[in-house]
């Protein structure tokens, strides 16, 4: 029984942690429930809704595992970028560290959402012919779901 009370409060904890975080970096105002409409808005190129992550509680330190092996290679070591990706518009790949603004929501589950979108479906940068490209990792079920919210959970902490 302990345990289990012992669980929940731990599960609140959390929450209540990433929510207040979310609220503290700010944002434009939004809606809930997808990428926000303001000016710079930041979407990948191909098609597909939230994966199964977002309504999943992730945990940062399985989360920076996931990212060494799946992600750094891309985006650098703690996400801070500078990786090149010759024939894309900057000629690099995205920093995660800071995150681009437009990703960023004052709404818990739209800045994850937001996020998602990538880690699931991935995209092409913009550009004559980019070197890289963000891999699908859900639509390649190249990760699972959980380890998709922990990569979330990840890179949200990266940029508190």
């Amino acid at each position: 029984m302990v345990s289990k009370i012992a669980k929940l409060a731990f599960l609140f904890v959390t929450l209540l942690l990433v929510f207040s975080f979310v609220a503290a970096c700010g944002g434009s105002k939004d809606t809930e429930g997808g990428l926000e409409g303001a000016e710079g808005e930041v979407k990948p190129t191909n098609p597909g809704g939230p994966g199964e992550a977002v309504n999943l509680t992730g945990n940062a330190t399985a989360g920076a595992e996931v990212y060494k092996t799946s992600c750094a290679s891309c985006h650098g070591e703690e996400g801070k970028g500078g990786v090149a990706n010759t024939g894309s518009t900057d000629e690099t790949v995205p920093s995660l560290n800071p995150i681009d603004p437009g990703l960023v929501s004052s709404v818990a589950k739209t800045y994850v959402t937001n996020i998602d979108l990538f880690v699931e479906h991935g995209s092409t940068p913009e550009g004559s012919g980019p070197t890289l490209e963000m891999t699908a990792f859900g639509d390649q079920k190249i990760l699972t779901s959980q380890q998709i919210a922990d990569v979330i959970a990840y890179v949200i902490s990266l940029n508190k």
